[in-house]
């Protein structure tokens, strides 16, 4: 493992933004599921401008259905600070699948050389937290990555994710009614942990990546914090995201809008 503070500008962000997002698709025609208009602009510019706020500058949106209208918007539309570029999936990849396929191709086009650590995220939810708490984990040089947890009251609508005493990640537990520490979907990874991912696709992190790591005892810490958090993927969650974004305007003043 590499030794030394891992800074934003050392790590590139991958935001999954491929899916064909079924349970709002009727409300959303025309438009995959992240670029849904919310307070002037799509859902995932929000999403790209808080990594903006973070001191990331290079941002990869891989996507999948109705990636055209992500690619077109995000080729006129900059985001300052911050280099855009869409990977487009050809086939359902899964959500690991397709961060890979990502890095393949931007290594070969778009990087001159591989990142320290990669910052996975969803471009339909987004956790206002500090990623400065993420990145600190990877100076202990045996920490083959970090995952944001949030602490919330009511974890039955995702899933959970188990730790030890020391903020290790033990395992992906299922969805569960109750107070708990809930999966917000940012994976932080050093670079060299993707050599030992599993070949298989379609690929999952939480179903194929982290468990076939995990029995390897490669170690995760968990970063777990209290955060404004919202996905916006069901018809209820959806209407949600005008007021979320408004009542957090506060994270985007020192950024150009």
């Amino acid at each position: 493992m590499s030794k030394g503070k891992v800074k934003p500008e050392n790590v590139v962000a991958v935001v999954l933004a491929g899916g064909s997002g079924t349970r709002v698709r009727h409300l959303l025609p025309n438009l995959p599921k992240p670029m849904a208009p919310v307070a002037g602009k799509p859902f995932l510019e929000w999403v790209v401008r808080y990594l903006g706020t973070q001191g990331i500058p290079n941002v990869i949106l891989s996507t999948g259905y109705l990636g055209e209208v992500v690619e077109r918007h995000f080729r006129t539309q900059l985001v300052p600070s911050v280099r855009v570029w869409c990977c487009a999936e050809t086939e359902p990849l899964g959500t690991a699948g397709g961060f890979c396929y990502a890095v393949r191709t931007s290594l070969k086009s778009h990087l001159p050389s591989p990142p320290t650590a990669w910052l996975i995220l969803n471009g339909d939810s987004l956790a206002f937290a500090p990623l400065a708490s993420l990145l600190r984990h990877l100076d202990n040089p045996t920490v083959a990555g970090a995952i944001l947890g949030l602490s919330v009251d009511d974890a039955s609508r995702y899933g959970s994710l188990a730790c030890n005493s020391q903020g290790n990640l033990l395992r992906f537990a299922e969805k569960r009614p109750g107070c708990g520490t809930i999966n917000a979907g940012v994976y932080l990874l050093r670079h060299a942990v993707l050599e030992e991912f599993p070949s298989t696709i379609p690929l999952s992190f939480e179903q194929d990546v982290f468990p076939d790591l995990l029995a390897r005892e490669t170690n995760f810490k968990i970063e777990s914090c209290e955060a404004p958090f919202l996905d916006i993927g069901t018809p209820e969650s959806l209407p949600q995201a005008e007021t979320f974004i408004e009542k957090n305007r506060d994270w985007f003043k020192d950024f150009s809008q």
